[in-house]
């Protein structure tokens, strides 16, 4: 038979010890931030209809070719959920008594057959946070405030790229781009800061745009920063009584008034591969420079969930933020406490040792102590003693409780503390009441 080589599929990843608490402890200040800003939490399945899953409403082509497709043993065509977005409209369309407006967060793997590269994976967790029912750029300023105050706690300085693709669409048009094909300039546009301008431009050539268009549309590529901004775009453009418009300037203004447009900075390219998104999309990334993927990304959906589910009463507005863990883990454990999580064993305060015949008595003993809530192990390794404790010292285990077969006769145990030398015989009541005062 043919030795098949054991390796984790490609864009896979298992995470043990120092690796999986840190992770644990991203995700836990993730929930504690949910929480706060009184997010409820949610689970939803990892499986969808396929035909569902890839609806027009859904991620667009460039997502949907990254679906993973199965089967059950009844044939039926399944997929793995590729974001937490799809699974929320099912779960408001099978909830239609949720109470409005429903902020809810889930965190979760999500799964993209897609290209890997650093902070990438093919397997990797999402931490959604979403407002249905809210209109109004409140929600999204929210989201903001919920995305800054999370990288604050995690020391991480972020800048937030934000655009309104209904004003984009404006934009657009007013330089000759048919409706047809704005989707499609959007998405070459969305890939500024990836390829080159003269790919952009050979890219938007491409799609059938005639002379004109890809005239005027590089000439806004190629405009000063300054000339970007809202009040310039509407004075060019005449952008004033449109939607879009109004809904960007509204959010603009919140910004400017907390302060907090340093941080949010709009960028007219911007507009994200999803198909679905109808007005504000944003992305995060790292102040400094240093790591170039996203660290989060979300924008409005607005009227998604009814059209999934073919109900009017359904097509709500809805905002949505999430945290890639995989890339604020790249920038997360670069940091000096991240960094001490991973070199330190778990936190262990005792280990019970049998010595003879005295297993069911230590293993009782770990029993009392890991119910007053001390971590406790039971070493039955039956190593020699010495090694076994300067062993037990180096993982940073202070206190041992010996066990032998006099310690039994006599209703004691020995308690060592292994930092200060120091060994008693105490009943064993006594000897979790002194653990107890030390270790809790």
């Amino acid at each position: 038979m043919q030795t098949v080589q054991m390796q984790n599929v490609k864009g896979t990843s298992d995470y043990i010890s120092g690796e999986q608490r840190l992770r644990r402890q991203i995700r836990n200040l993730l929930e504690q931030q949910f929480y706060c800003f009184g997010y409820e939490e949610a689970e939803t399945s990892a499986l969808s209809e396929l035909e569902w899953l890839t609806s027009k409403y859904g991620g667009g082509e460039e997502i949907t070719k990254e679906i993973y497709r199965l089967s059950d043993q009844r044939g039926r065509e399944l997929g793995l959920r590729y974001d937490l977005t799809m699974p929320l409209a099912r779960l408001l369309t099978l909830n239609p008594g949720l109470r409005l407006p429903y902020r809810r967060f889930e965190m979760g793997k999500v799964f993209r057959d897609g290209p890997t590269k650093r902070g990438r994976l093919r397997e990797f967790w999402q931490c959604d946070a979403d407002v249905v029912g809210v209109a109004g750029p409140e929600a999204e300023l929210e989201l903001f405030q919920l995305a800054i105050q999370s990288f604050d706690k995690l020391d991480i300085p972020v800048i937030i790229r934000w655009n309104n693709r209904s004003l984009l669409a404006e934009v657009l048009m007013a330089l000759e781009v048919p409706e047809s094909l704005l989707s499609s300039v959007m998405l070459t546009l969305d890939k500024l800061a990836k390829i080159s301008r003269a790919d952009v431009a050979a890219e938007l050539s491409s799609k059938g745009l005639n002379a004109s268009a890809t005239k005027q549309l590089m000439e806004l590529i190629n405009r000063d920063p300054q000339q970007l901004t809202l009040n310039a775009l509407a004075a060019t453009y005449t952008l004033d009584d449109q939607p879009g418009y109004r809904e960007a300037q509204t959010l603009q203004q919140l910004l400017n008034s907390l302060e907090i447009d340093n941080v949010c900075v709009f960028d007219l390219f911007l507009s994200r591969g999803l198909s679905f998104y109808t007005g504000t999309v944003y992305e995060i990334f790292d102040a400094t420079g240093q790591y170039t993927s996203s660290l989060g990304s979300g924008g409005r959906y607005d009227g998604m969930i009814g059209k999934l589910s073919d109900r009017s009463e359904l097509e709500l507005p809805a905002v949505g933020l999430s945290f890639g863990l995989e890339s604020v883990m790249e920038l997360y454990r670069q940091q000096t406490q991240a960094q001490a999580v991973l070199r330190t064993p778990i936190d262990i305060d005792v280990a019970v040792i049998p010595i003879g015949n005295t297993l069911v008595e230590a293993i009782r003993t770990s029993g009392l102590l890991r119910n007053a809530g001390i971590t406790t192990i039971t070493d039955t390794s039956g190593r020699k003693l010495g090694k076994l404790l300067n062993s037990l010292y180096t993982r940073g285990i202070r206190f041992v409780i010996l066990i032998g077969e006099d310690e039994v006769r006599a209703e004691k145990v020995k308690l060592r503390d292994l930092a200060e030398g120091v060994e008693i015989a105490v009943p064993v009541e006594e000897a979790l009441y002194r653990l107890t005062q030390i270790c809790l």
